[in-house]
């Protein structure tokens, strides 16, 4: 089914697939659209990052803390409420992700760093936020609009990337980390397009392995939020419900429940998010034991390593593996992609509108 391009069109009617196919002419767009950003620290000082935003917006800001995690000074938080930390002040520098420009906690939060003072950015394709920026002169970035904000990752995660390395966050130049993310992402785009056959395509095999059960994912550090976005790709793209969790600390409870539920654990898939070549001992042996238990009482454990030499193309790699079995998986199904129903009619009720 999934090499058959009637049977996907007829079943992805609002063309996700395509758009996630075409994630590495994104990433190439969202450099060029930062390039005319224009934005200035005007001699202030930064003690700390704040990026704010819900759901697919959110996601980047997680991926950045992690990627950043080892090669900055100064710290990073991602806030996903209507306020910020108590510690946000003058010195914050606060970014805010909403693809829409009308998230409602992005906004509040943006409302809050202004009444503090902190230097602030937004990036959105409109919306509210982009009239708040304007009349309070704030650096804005508008991207393109016409997309779910899942599928948007490339025109929030790198311009933001890039307006870090403007200011002087970053220390050293990341065009050549970048250039790498662009041709990783077409290699595994090129292995995993529609003509390629299932047999041959990793994406499609893992969506036609994980289907029909529960997807347990697990990333290790730099590969946490990454964890955190099959995740959430699986739950919206999908629409299954799918779990993730972070290498060593499952270690210190998880394990334990899947030793002793053989009920839910043989109706489960466990996904493991590695990096080989780059991962610390430690961590391949814990990986190592997971894999042993999960042998004994999963139904099966999926595999999928790292591809790149810089650390950002490493993860962006597993990433978008991740993003392409989210469509297949819902292709696989019988349903469309794109839609959000539920999440709709919450924001309808949340601000009044009768269904």
């Amino acid at each position: 089914m999934l090499d058959d391009p009637l049977f996907i069109n007829n079943i992805d009617k609002s063309g996700m697939l395509r758009t996630v196919l075409s994630f590495p002419e994104q990433i190439e767009d969202s450099i060029r659209i930062a390039k005319d950003a224009d934005i200035s620290l005007n001699g202030r000082v930064i003690d700390n990052i704040v990026v704010s935003g819900m759901g697919g917006s959110a996601i980047s800001g997680d991926i950045i803390q992690s990627w950043l995690r080892d090669s900055i000074d100064i710290p990073i938080f991602v806030n996903r409420d209507y306020n910020l930390p108590k510690w946000v002040d003058k010195n914050t520098f606060a970014i805010f992700l909403s693809y829409s420009g009308n998230t409602e906690e992005t906004i509040n939060s943006f409302d809050d760093a202004c009444s503090r003072g902190s230097f602030c950015m937004a990036i959105s394709s409109g919306g509210l936020i982009k009239e708040r920026c304007l009349k309070r002169s704030c650096s804005y970035l508008k991207i393109p609009s016409g997309f779910q904000p899942r599928a948007a990752t490339a025109y929030l995660l790198f311009p933001t990337i890039k307006m870090l390395e403007v200011i002087g966050i970053l220390s050293s130049s990341i065009s050549n980390d970048l250039n790498e993310v662009v041709e990783v992402t077409k290699i595994i785009r090129d292995a995993n397009k529609i003509d390629v056959s299932e047999n041959k395509s990793k994406a499609k095999n893992i969506a036609k392995s994980i289907y029909r059960y529960l997807p347990n994912i697990y990333g290790w550090n730099y590969f946490a939020p990454i964890a955190k976005r099959w995740r959430t790709q699986l739950n919206e793209n999908s629409k299954i419900i799918a779990r993730d969790d972070v290498v060593s600390e499952c270690n210190h409870n998880d394990i334990v429940g899947w030793s002793f539920n053989p009920d839910v654990s043989k109706n489960s898939v466990c996904i493991l998010l590695r990096d080989k070549n780059n991962e610390p001992m430690q961590i391949t042996k814990r990986f190592e034991f997971m894999r042993r238990l999960f042998e004994e009482v999963a139904d099966d454990i999926i595999e999928v390593d790292a591809i790149g030499n810089s650390l950002l193309a490493r993860m962006i790699s597993v990433m978008y593996v991740g993003d392409l079995v989210s469509v297949y998986l819902a292709i696989l199904r019988g349903v469309d992609p794109t839609p959000v129903d539920v999440i709709t009619k919450l924001k309808r009720e949340l601000s009044g509108d009768q269904l």
